[in-house]
């Protein structure tokens, strides 16, 4: 049986190997449309190699990985500063839902494809007035003779003017979490309007979705009518397995800080005080991520919501700290520019995949005991 550490080894061994197509970095979670081609052409070579979709059953198209393994392969390709799949959405996210809710013709259909590198997915969740709190969710799936209509926007959508399709959330009966269902949206269909949302990074991994009297199939529905939550609640638990990914790149970042300030004559006693802090608090993000894995902690435990906090502020701080420590005028500086731009998106990491607050109240509730907050009225 293969341990973990030997799965290390054959994994560096691999990715020193590995030709790199032309253009590839690690982009992080999404490509952007400008790195598809390089993106898919990578995923390819994943594919061919046995890691892609990595936890997936052998059945299905995986390897049957372990958690420390999914974990390992996510730092591992950090290290090798390559992407570790052509998006996160298809294979950590919708794979695993269709394979616990979805039907065998849907498993059919779209997790070899998702495999392969052929369909990249989106996730239709958030909207205006839904980011956070998805039991607020207004998008509506109506029936029809022939399956449903849906209408609604969505906003945030990482990828969504490169996916080929889109896993929606959309309300079909009453308020709060029981009136949610789950679709297959094809993003190409009628009624679908996708706009880039322009980043301060200059970047546009987002976009805004318009969903127009979209026409789906009765064979759309990902589950029962009604298990929406259910769908949700597991999909955004295994954005969470990448955190020790996530200490890799700040670990980078200290490095890049450093050596920047020092190159502007900024690296005095306060400054180096400050990337020691940051330091250490990166270490106990990786060492806690490490014993959670040890543990046997699944991607919905309450403990990577623990890590999640700590990852999100400190990414948030060490983006603080490249301001304070660089001067504002490092943010429109062509220098250094994966520094900038970490610099740029620290804060958006206390929103990304739940938000601290969304974390707290999770904690509060599911370790302490504590009260569920009160519920505003619409």
């Amino acid at each position: 049986m293969q341990t973990a550490e030997s799965f290390r080894s054959e994994l560096r061994e691999w990715l020193s190997q590995a030709p790199r197509p032309e253009g590839l970095h690690d982009y992080g979670p999404t490509p952007l449309d400008t790195e598809m081609v390089a993106a898919r052409a990578w995923h390819a070579q994943l594919a061919a190699a046995g890691y892609a979709c990595l936890r997936w059953p052998v059945e299905h198209g995986g390897r049957g990985a372990s958690v420390a393994e999914q974990a390992i392969f996510a730092e591992e390709t950090a290290y090798a500063d390559v992407p570790r799949q052509l998006n996160i959405v298809g294979p950590d996210l919708v794979g695993p839902v269709l394979m616990r809710y979805g039907r065998p013709d849907q498993q059919e259909r779209y997790l070899p494809r998702i495999v392969s590198g052929e369909d990249m997915w989106c996730q239709l969740f958030s909207e205006p007035d839904a980011g956070s709190d998805l039991a607020g969710v207004r998008t509506r799936a109506r029936r029809t003779d022939s399956g449903w209509a849906v209408d609604g926007q969505k906003v945030w959508t990482s990828g969504g003017a490169s996916a080929e399709f889109g896993i929606l959330l959309a309300r079909t009966g009453g308020p709060g979490h029981g009136g949610l269902s789950a679709f297959v949206v094809p993003m190409r269909a009628a009624g679908v309007e996708v706009r880039p949302v322009v980043q301060i990074d200059g970047e546009s991994k987002f976009n805004e979705v318009y969903l127009t009297d979209v026409r789906l199939d009765d064979d759309a529905l990902i589950g029962d009518e009604g298990q929406g939550w259910a769908v949700a609640m597991m999909t955004l638990g295994n954005e969470r397995l990448s955190l020790g990914a996530n200490a890799v790149g700040m670990f980078r970042a200290l490095g890049d800080m450093a050596a920047a300030a020092g190159e502007r004559g900024r690296l005095g006693a306060a400054q180096q005080a400050s990337l020691t802090d940051l330091w250490v608090r990166t270490w106990i993000l990786r060492t806690t991520w490490e014993r959670a894995i040890a543990e046997g902690a699944e991607p919905g435990d309450a403990s990577f919501s623990v890590l999640k906090v700590m990852a999100s502020e400190t990414y948030r701080d060490i983006g603080n700290a490249g301001v304070e420590m660089l001067g504002l005028d490092a943010l429109v500086s062509e220098d250094h520019e994966p520094l900038v731009q970490r610099m740029l998106v620290g804060h958006a990491q206390t929103l990304l995949g739940g938000t601290s607050e969304i974390q707290r109240n999770i904690l509060a509730e599911r370790l302490l005991g504590l009260p569920r907050e009160p519920q505003l009225t619409r």
